[in-house]
């Protein structure tokens, strides 16, 4: 049996997009990934990505926002981004790892001016089933990146 490879989201606050897809790493590959979720800054788990993400039958309820530092002794294979943001900042690691950038809209910047909840909400799904749609097809898409 093949060692789990070490992956490692990052965005900027560890709130959202990074969450949603260790998430979905843990509950759909964690035979072949061991996940990890990380930000640049710390912003606290959002709420609604906890709601989206309950939605989808993954409960992220527990996790806690990180900062990137808390993780730089881990050898990860790869450290995959998910904003330009988390990309142009990100720490350099030691060993032989793999840095992966794909781009995810922000859903709390996209939810800031919606009318109503649900409105809101539709942000964080879309969002969600992207990351999904990405982790679903992990761990052979890096090597397209």
């Amino acid at each position: 049996m093949k060692t789990p490879l070490k992956v490692l989201f990052l965005c900027t606050g560890n709130s959202c997009r990074s969450q949603m897809a260790e998430g979905f790493a843990r509950a759909l590959k964690g035979d072949v990934i061991e996940p990890y979720s990380a930000g640049v800054e710390v912003h606290g788990l959002d709420p609604r990505a906890v709601k989206v993400m309950a939605e989808a039958g993954i409960d992220i309820s527990k996790y806690r926002s990180k900062h990137v530092r808390e993780l730089m002794d881990i050898p990860f294979d790869y450290v995959i981004t998910l904003c330009d943001h988390a990309n142009q900042t990100c720490p350099l690691f030691p060993g032989k790892v793999k840095r992966v950038h794909v781009g995810f809209d922000d859903p709390p910047r996209l939810a800031k001016n919606a009318k109503t909840e649900d409105k809101a909400l539709s942000y964080y799904r879309r969002v969600r089933d992207e990351i999904r749609i990405f982790v679903e097809e992990m761990p052979e898409n890096l090597e397209k990146h």
